[in-house]
Order: C-alpha cells, then structure tokens, then sequence
C-alpha cells in the first residue's frame, strides 16, 4: 500500500469516528433521542484496528526510497561535474541534481531534500505581515519618470475650416507634447478622434470619419508621430424648414419670418441655436410670455445628403398687463411698483417694460435680490389677450450706509467728506443723509432729506441745509445755506440720457470781499436767493469712466443779493461740454470746453463765494485752487464774471491701471463775456487704478506761463477721471 492511500484511508475512517461520536454526543444530549442501550456501533472495535496500516512498515519502505533516490541523485551529480571538469568549466560549486527517473512525484522529487535554506526554514507567523496598501508615488518620483514625447499631425480638417477650433480643445494639443506613458498617449488620441466627429458633425458633415495612429517606431528624435486623419465627406443642407403651432399667432408667421434657418443652407448646430434663441426672445417681445420652443426634428437623408428640419413652438396665451403680486420682503407695495412701471393695465405684454422695472427697484440699492415673472390669471382683458399678473420678488438689504471721500490737491490742501444715509428712512424711498467735511481749509455740516422716484418715476425732491466755513486765498467765508431741488439725475447704476434740475438756494454768508476801488478788504454779509435750473445730455457709455460719446450741460441761475442795504439782481451761466473717443481698444482721446458768465451785476458787489475761478484738480491742473485770474493787492485771486477753460487728455489703459497725459488752458476775466486773450496752460501726466465703483486718480502738473506767487506745480488725488 502506498503512503498517500493509507492516508486518505486513516483520514476517512477518523472522519467515520468522529460522525459517529457526534451521533452519539447528540443522541444522549437530545431529550427525543432513542435509549442509549438501543444504539450499535457503526463497525466494531476489532474492525476498527484491523483497518489501520503498519505505521512502521510503511515508514521503512519509505527510508528505503529515500536512500536509492539519493544514490541516483549522486550518480547524476558526479556524471554531469566531471563533464564540465573535461569541457575545461570548473563550477563555483558541486551542484546536488534531483533523480531523473520515471515514478510517481511522491517517491522522487516529493521526497528529495531540500537545497535552499530559505525553503527549509518554519514558515512567518501570518500576524507578522505588513498588510498596509502603499502610499501613492510622490510627485517628484512620477517626475522623475521619463514622458513620452510626440508631436501631432492633422490631415483634413483645415479644409472644412475646423483645425483651429479643434486645436483650442484637442486632448493631444493641450498635453503640449509629452504624456506620462504609453496607455495616456493613446487615450488623448482616441479622445480626438472622438472630437472631431463631433465638430464635423456639428456642421453637417454626419458622413465623417476620424482615425488617430500613433505611428511606430519613434522618430530619429525620441517622439512618436501621431497622425489625426479626417475624412469629412459631404455637407448636409436643409431640404425644408417646417414650424408647428404658430398658425394662431399674430402678427402672422410670427416664427417663421424670425428663423434664421433657411431651405438650402447647410446644417450648422451653432446657426441653428442661435436661430431658435432669436425666435424665443420674440416671443416676450410680441405678448407671448409662455411660448416655449420645443425639441426640434433634424430628418436626414444619405442619399441626397439633405435634412428636413421640423420645429415646434408652443404659443400659449396671449397677455396684456394688469396688476403686481409680491412675495417676500415688502419694501414696495403694489402701487408704488405701479408708480415705477412704464405701462398701464391693458397694455399688450413686452418683456423689456418687465426688465426696465426691475433695473429701476434695483437702481434704489434697497434690495439684496429682485425676480420678476408674469403669472396667469385666466380672465379675459376686452381685446381677447390674457390678462396676466407680474409676480415680484423681493429680498430686502441693507438700507443705512457709510460713505466717505478723501481727496488732496494743491490750494485746497486734504479733504474728507463723509456722510450717514439711511435710504429708506420714509418709506417709500425717503432717504436722510447726514453730512460732514474735515479738511485743512474747509469744515462742514449738513442733513439731507431726499425722496425718490417722488409722484412719478425718476423725479428726485431734495430739501436740506448746511453749515460750512471756506479759508481759500480767494476768500474766507462762514455760510448757511438752505436749498430746495427737484431734479431728474444720472447714477452710476441707471444712467440717463437727458437730465434736469430746478430749484431754490437760500444763502446767508458772512466772507472777507476785495473792493478794488478803494484797495482794501471788509467784511461784509449776504443774503442771498437764487432759482437754479439745469439741463444736460449724456451720450456717454459710463457715468463715471467715458471712453466714447459726449456730454453736454447747461446751467442758469437768476439770483438776487441783498447786503449792505443794496440790492443786486444778476443772472450766473454755465456751459460744459465734453467728449471722448476711443483710438483702439486701450486708448482714449478725451476733451472739454467750459465757458461762464455772470451778468447785470458788478464783480465787486458779488459776494466772494458767488464768482467764477479757475485753477485746482477740476479747472486747469498745474495751478492751485481758484488760484488763476484777477488778484488784489495782497496777491491773493478775487475771482470775474466769467471763464473760459478748455483740456484735452490722452488715457492709456492697461488691465487695472492707465498712464495719462494733459494739457489744461483757462482764463478768468473781469468781463462779462468769456475771452482767450489771457489763458493760462498747465501741462501733466497722471496714473490711473481702476476699481469696480471707478478710476482712482492720481496727477502731477506744471504751470507753462507761471507768474509769482504761483505754484510751481500741483498734485490732485481723488476718484474718478478729472472731467
């Protein structure tokens, strides 16, 4: 018998013992089990020891087979060293050969001694394994891996003028030449394959085929050739051009006649989009505000290279205007969004008199957000439309703020103005402000009452005071000032075309005034009304940095002063006009003319602060403020009757900041009417930095036909371009 069968036989007879043992363990702990006296053994101990092999038996046959493998083994062992030894090989060491003999693996090699130590030593302890996953490799080993280089080759899509735009998305073109493998450089080319199916497909030519081949071996240079060859076949066109559902529109073919989609034109996906997004902003525009285009139907043909092209358009309803629903905050109720609306209840739906009343709430700066869409109502207006709510959203903000302003420039020396606002104080839209300036030669106070939008839409009401004291060169003056105004102005956020303002300024100052006849100074009080009214144009792209357009402004104050017992009626006059153009994309030539006049008074019965000057950050740069016309004895300016005043600007923008350079002219004269016989020309260069709220200035100037006494140059800091 040999050795594994009497294994496999002790193995089953223990397997039928230990069966049989669990029987019986079982049969006596189980309650239901039969009686213990009626169990037999399944085969008897006499049987049991009769089955079991001669372990030393077994044992001395497999000694014996042991030793007549060994002595075959050296036998082999000896023949093959002496074999060498003749060849004249002398190995490091005699090798120890396993028997060649036909038998079964157990007899020979299963039972041949092991020659490698490692083999032979106990096995390690499975808990003594470190089962831990790798960390991944760093980025400087994956660096220090060699890329693989190679270079694209494109064939057949400049033809169809496609190569440049698939080149600003290629997976390939993007990799700049190097891949980390193999497996990468293969995947970026069947991505581009991919590609460039899709953009030929997405203009017409569904017949296209694309194969990207990397080619082996590697070029003389180290990098493989990898070669995107297209076959774009022929250009689908449109064979006809059908839409469903406008058969009820009006005005007629509302749809058809928008779609820029057109039988024998080719079949671009980009014309075809922007065609559908065209007829969908119609629409709105036509008093369908539920109309949808729905999915389109591109039927082709291979034959005739042809696809029929089917568009269906859902109506709906159509809407005039009626009323306003709100949700959320209220910070304007139903009539005041009613007073902000450009139409009347009745009027057939346009979605731009929608759009125009949000962008008014959202020029109030009184809401952190602002939604609105029309809703149906389902009653019938009398010309058979729809009528239809718009349903207003509205998420209040902030509504007090803080502001302040610095600047600094020659003659005015720093100032800051700051200013409290609460823009909703009287709802709706009744702001109070609270005002203060801190400055070397200029404090002040005031309030502010300002309501919005006040009895119809843009119509601004101002009534406030102020409390100020001026110590210029020009003059020193301690005035009280209350003023009423109705205007219609430009913001940053909504700025208007046409503009105007009306008003009244009631004054009373106390200033230091030159009398140039009898050569000295007093001081005297004025009390002073005026009825202010302006008018300007704005054709300008941006209130607060121009680049393109003009502006026009014209100003009229009659007024009367009342001081020393007299009384002086008189009339002031302004024009101010500007323009800008721009040279390229990163030059603007900018130019203003100012021109002013005072009439039926003489200067020196003006109050100081009531005449003209020029010269400072805002007139003409290089001089210092109020600093260029008449002066007194002291040569201090006493200011004129009118001015004249002209600049031309050269601004040079590049990204966030811009370079600037200027000449300024102006003259002050005695005279009522302006005049150039005397002007006066500062010439500079300034930097710009450009903000999301505007340009931050900085200027530096000199005075070409400087005359003592006056500054040798000036510096102007403040926001915003200088006109």
């Amino acid at each position: 018998m040999s050795t594994p069968c009497t294994f496999l036989m002790i193995a089953a007879i223990a397997a039928g013992a230990a069966t049989a043992s669990a029987a019986q363990e079982k049969a006596v702990a189980t309650p239901d089990a039969m009686p213990a006296e009626d169990v037999t053994p399944i085969i008897a101990d006499d049987a049991f020891e009769a089955a079991l092999p001669n372990l030393d038996a077994a044992d001395s046959e497999r000694a014996d087979n042991a030793l007549e493998a060994k002595e075959t083994r050296d036998e082999l062992a000896d023949e093959v060293n002496a074999a060498e030894q003749e060849a004249g090989d002398t190995p490091d060491e005699i090798v120890a050969l396993p028997a060649l003999e036909d038998g079964p693996p157990d007899e020979t090699l299963a039972d041949a001694p092991l020659t490698d130590k490692a083999l032979a030593e106990p096995l390690v302890p499975l808990a003594s394994f470190d089962v831990r996953v790798p960390d991944e490799p760093t980025e400087e080993a994956a660096e220090a891996l060699p890329a693989i280089g190679y270079r694209l080759m494109i064939e057949g899509l400049a033809e169809v003028g496609l190569e440049r735009m698939f080149r600003s998305v290629s997976s390939l073109v993007d990799g700049d030449g190097e891949a980390a493998n193999a497996a990468m450089l293969s995947a970026r080319a069947d991505e581009d394959a991919v590609l460039a199916i899709r953009l030929l497909r997405s203009r017409g030519y569904y017949d296209a085929t694309a194969d990207a081949v990397i080619v082996l071996p590697p070029e003389p240079d180290g990098r493989y050739r990898v070669d995107l060859v297209v076959n774009a076949g022929a250009q689908y066109t449109f064979e006809s051009v059908t839409v469903k559902g406008e058969d009820k529109a009006i005005p007629a073919r509302l749809v058809s006649d928008n779609l820029e989609v057109k039988p024998g034109a080719p079949i671009i996906a980009d014309d075809v989009l922007a065609a559908e997004a065209t007829v969908s902003l119609r629409f709105p525009f036509n008093g369908y505000p539920f109309a949808e285009v729905q999915d389109r139907d591109i039927l082709l043909d291979g034959e005739t290279k042809t696809g029929e092209y089917t568009l269906p358009v859902e109506l709906g309803p159509r809407a005039s205007f009626r009323g306003f629903q709100t949700e959320g905050d209220a910070v304007f109720k139903p009539d005041h969004l009613d007073l902000l609306a450009r139409f009347e209840e009745g009027e057939l739906y346009d979605v731009r008199k929608q759009d125009d009343l949000r962008e008014a709430m959202i020029a109030t700066s009184l809401f952190n957000s602002v939604s609105i869409e029309p809703v149906r109502t389902g009653v019938e207006a009398p010309d058979g439309t729809e009528y239809v709510d718009l349903l207003v959203r509205q998420q209040a903000g902030l509504t007090r703020s803080l502001q302040a302003e610095a600047g600094f420039s020659t003659g005015q020396g720093f100032k800051i103005e700051g200013r409290w606002i609460d823009r909703n104080f009287f709802p709706p839209q009744g702001a109070l402000e609270a005002l203060a300036t801190i400055g070397t030669q200029e404090q002040g106070i005031g309030a502010l009452f300002r309501r919005s939008n006040a009895g119809q839409r843009d119509r601004t009401v101002q009534l406030g005071f102020d409390v100020r004291r001026q110590d210029f060169d020009a003059y020193n003056a301690r005035t009280a000032s209350f003023i009423g105004r109705v205007s219609r102005e430009s913001t940053p956020i909504w700025q208007k075309r046409w503009t105007h303002a009306y008003g009244v300024e009631l004054i009373a100052s106390q200033e230091t005034r030159f009398d140039e006849n009898q050569g000295e100074s007093d001081r005297d009080t004025f009390f002073i009304a005026a009825l202010p009214g302006q008018l300007g144009f704005d054709s300008t792209d941006n209130l607060l940095d121009p680049t393109s357009g003009f502006r026009a402004a014209v100003r009229l104050s009659p007024e009367a002063s009342l001081q020393g017992g007299g009384f002086d009626p008189y009339a002031r006059g302004l024009l101010d006009v500007s323009g800008y153009r721009g040279l390229g994309e990163s030059f603007v030539l900018a130019g203003r003319i100012r021109l002013g006049s005072i009439v039926g008074v003489a200067r020196d019965d003006l109050a100081p602060s009531r005449r003209y000057y020029a010269g400072g950050g805002g007139s003409v740069r290089g001089f210092g403020y109020q600093e260029i016309g008449p002066r007194d004895a002291d040569n201090d300016p006493i200011g004129g009757r009118s001015v004249t005043e002209a600049a031309i600007e050269g601004r040079y923008r590049f990204g966030n900041f811009g370079a600037v350079a200027f000449i300024d002219a102006g003259q002050v004269s005695r005279d009522q009417i302006p005049g150039i016989d005397d002007m006066r020309y500062g010439i500079g260069i300034g930097a710009r930095y450009y903000t999301n709220f505007g340009p931050f200035r900085a200027d530096i100037a000199i005075p070409l036909n400087r005359r003592p006494g006056e500054s040798r140059f000036g510096v102007y800091i403040s926001i915003g371009q200088a006109f």
